[in-house]
């Protein structure tokens, strides 16, 4: 394909992209404004009039903010691509005399530095101001910089000897390095998966065993019932840095760990524990998780067959805004532009996840009391300031779980 066709479809499906996120935006900005002064039927006696307004105003701040902050995001975009950032960045790499591997890790630095610094605005207000507003930030500016720097470690430690190891792979195995790539990524993600729980994620939160007491007993049971084995029961010191409340699961094989925030068991009585921990245990009994895992492997795949393909084609690069193509300019400038291409399957993946949540509401259903998942979601919306009357159109696009209503509705007909 020649550049210019490259250039053209390019900025078209980036104009689609922009043009849908837009429009969607509005109307759900627009809908949840118009839905503030009433209370939905089914949440009016769990929910007033007061905190469904606070969850309208909060979703709509988030919307126009997000708005001012996605512009400022797509010139920085053009700017990285057709406007010659990552051309100035690679020849300023260049200058360093180094091999291109070495090349291609100071590249890599210089690019996530800059990028970490473009995204602190954005962080910053969401943290200190949104959130600050609405009464969820507990992140102290001491504990926000420990974790940027955390990350930041965390990405040279682990991410660069990824990145030497792919160069490496790209420089060394022919035009069959994608399949080796691929399968040397898989490998590395299992693993993280599998040390995550033990080693990473401690460095960001304190895990603490779930105490003895009604909740546990009844999580315990709940295991039993199931045939769940895992590596114990935790709570999370989130309340360290948010107001927010959640539940999962994480890890695999004998790693597996429940994990609980303690905004969560502060808020909910045992019961409604049990029913949430039992909708989590059915995404791993109905192989949500493993199902999930394949489907981006196989994305995964398909991604660098296109890559090793697109790698050989200079009118990729030159369509795109780099004139000095290289392995690892392949590789960023992929990462970079594919998500312009595939954003419009972001509605086919919503819809597979909301499935999935139904299912995994069914299960859980069968195996605590639907009642009482529903008084814990609405409890849950309720603190979390989740607005109840998000557009219908923008849910269905972008939604992984389905909105409130839908969800306890059908929550009722299995209860």
């Amino acid at each position: 394909m020649h550049a210019n066709l490259f250039t053209k479809f390019f900025l078209l499906a980036l104009f689609l992209k922009s043009l849908v996120e837009s429009i969607l935006d509005k109307r759900n900005l627009d809908h949840i404004v118009k839905n503030r002064n009433a209370v939905p039927a089914k949440f009016a006696s769990s929910i007033t009039l007061a905190e469904h307004q606070k969850a309208a105003d909060y979703s709509a701040e988030k919307i126009k903010v997000s708005q001012y902050f996605h512009l400022f995001d797509l010139v920085v975009f053009l700017v990285w691509t057709l406007g010659g950032g990552l051309e100035f960045l690679n020849r300023l790499s260049m200058t360093f005399g180094k091999s291109e591997i070495s090349t291609g890790l100071i590249f890599f630095g210089l690019l996530g530095l800059i990028s970490s610094i473009l995204s602190l605005p954005h962080s910053l207000y969401f943290t200190f101001v949104i959130e600050e507003k609405y009464g969820f930030n507990k992140t102290t500016l001491k504990t926000y910089i420990m974790d940027r720097l955390k990350g930041a470690i965390l990405a040279v430690a682990i991410g660069g000897p990824i990145a030497w190891s792919i160069l490496k792979i790209m420089e060394k195995l022919g035009n069959a390095w994608w399949v080796y790539a691929f399968l040397f990524l898989t490998i590395v993600q299992l693993l993280l998966i599998f040390i995550y729980p033990t080693f990473i994620a401690p460095i960001f939160n304190k895990f603490s065993p779930l105490q003895e007491g009604e909740v546990k007993e009844k999580i315990v049971h709940l295991l039993e019932r199931c045939g769940f084995k895992s590596s114990g029961l935790f709570v999370m010191d989130a309340s360290k840095r948010s107001g927010h409340g959640n539940a999962y699961f994480t890890g695999f094989g004998k790693n597996k760990r429940v994990v609980f925030f303690d905004t969560l068991i502060n808020t909910l009585e045992a019961e409604e524990v049990e029913a949430v921990l039992a909708h989590e245990l059915g995404h791993m009994k109905k192989k949500h998780i493993l199902k999930g895992m394949i489907q981006g492997f196989v994305m995964s795949f398909i991604g660098f067959a296109v890559l090793g393909y697109l790698k050989n084609d200079f009118a990729f690069f030159q369509g795109h805004g780099v004139q000095t193509p290289t392995n690892y300019m392949a590789l960023t400038l992929f990462s970079m532009v594919a998500g312009v291409y595939t954003y419009f399957l972001t509605p086919v993946m919503a819809w597979f996840s909301r499935k999935n949540e139904y299912e995994a509401d069914e299960f859980a259903s069968k195996h605590a009391k639907a009642e009482k998942l529903i008084t814990a979601l609405v409890k849950m919306y309720r603190d979390n300031a989740s607005s109840l009357t998000p557009d219908p159109v923008y849910s269905k696009f972008y939604f992984s779980h389905p909105p409130a209503l839908e969800r306890v509705t059908y929550l009722e007909k299995l209860s």
